[in-house]
């Protein structure tokens, strides 16, 4: 069923790519520079040779390409979520016995014994979560970082604002989208339920109506402070650094706009979202997946008291194998796909 989801996505992304196209286009208002812009290519712009895209274009090849990125990627999300959500356990011998050990020992972990598919768990609520946060925290990064520096400015944007601009859209895109990424979360971590304990969630759209029904309307927003910051954050450390180090190579004797650059940029961007968003990361995951903590302060001392500094970078190395992995998928994807609605000026 959740194959056939993305199946249906992709099918529809093709065959309704101009009727999309028009509808949002065809949007009328006073700020309408904010939603058809000029760009060369996707991340760095160009001056003397510019392109149109609308806002339209950009956001559904940005949903397009965020979708993609998360259907390829998130077995090692799943076990990220795993080794965050884990704490110690104590055997008789007084040592701890951690179930889950690294990204590959996790990923066999779940396959051996929930089965394979068990590692797309939350594949349904992911595309959802793509396709609403991904299209709007990628989709408006360009109009937002040409708002912050007028639409009269010449010459490389700031990096300042370029991280201003990821701030933003990455603040803006998780608020509308927090309860697409709580069911993920909670469908993820219903996995590590001991065998015989009923699960309380049967599907992603089961998961939204029974916290709704059980837990009330705002439930679905639960840990949306940490979920901004963490978000922000990271978009700000993907976007902005992609933009970036393109920008940088781009300036090398002998490298050019082309797939090797695509993925030293996302490469790059995967690296320093997770460096900088670990520890919001970690945070978010529990707070979502585990309703013992009151609020955000709460999970950050007792995981800070009960597991030590380190288990903020819990999942290290599965977080940067998924964005690292992410990132690259995601931009190539993206690059592509603006293609199909980029008009020459």
């Amino acid at each position: 069923m959740e194959s056939n989801s993305f199946h249906y996505f992709f099918s529809s992304f093709l065959v309704y790519k101009n009727k999309f196209y028009w509808l949002l286009d065809s949007i009328s208002l006073p700020s309408i520079a904010i939603f058809h812009f000029q760009v060369s290519n996707p991340m760095v712009a160009d001056l003397k040779h510019k392109t149109n895209i609308s806002f339209a274009g950009t956001f559904a090849s940005s949903a397009f390409a965020a979708s993609f990125a998360e259907l390829c990627t998130i077995p090692l999300d799943t076990a990220k979520v795993r080794l965050q959500l884990q704490k110690k356990a104590i055997g008789q011998d007084g040592l701890a016995l951690p179930k889950y050990k690294g990204m590959l020992g996790s990923v066999a972990t779940i396959a051996r014994e929930e089965g394979f598919f068990a590692l797309w768990k939350g594949i349904v609520p992911g595309l959802h979560r793509q396709c609403l946060y991904g299209g709007l925290r990628i989709g408006l990064y360009e109009p937002v970082k040409s708002f912050y520096v007028g639409n009269d400015f010449v010459g490389d944007v700031p990096l300042s604002k370029k991280i201003l601009a990821a701030l933003t859209t990455g603040a803006l895109g998780i608020t509308i989208a927090n309860p697409t990424d709580l069911v993920k979360v909670r469908l993820q971590a219903q996995g590590k339920m001991p065998p015989g304990v009923q699960k309380p969630y049967s599907g992603a759209l089961n998961a939204y109506s029974t916290i709704f029904r059980q837990e009330g309307l705002g439930a679905l927003w639960t840990g949306l402070g940490p979920n901004i910051a963490r978000n922000a954050i990271i978009n700000a450390a993907e976007l902005a650094s992609y933009d970036q180090v393109k920008q940088t190579i781009l300036k090398i004797e002998g490298f050019t706009d082309n797939v090797y650059t695509h993925i030293l940029s996302g490469l790059g961007a995967g690296f320093f979202a997770v460096c900088i968003g670990s520890p919001v990361d970690v945070v978010k995951s529990r707070m979502m997946g585990d309703k013992t903590y009151k609020n955000t302060v709460d999970c950050f001392i007792k995981t800070l008291k009960n597991d030590g500094p380190l288990a903020f970078y819990k999942g290290f190395i599965p977080n940067f194998g998924r964005l690292g992995s992410w990132n690259v998928i995601m931009f190539l994807t993206l690059e592509q796909a603006k293609k199909l609605f980029i008009k020459e000026a």
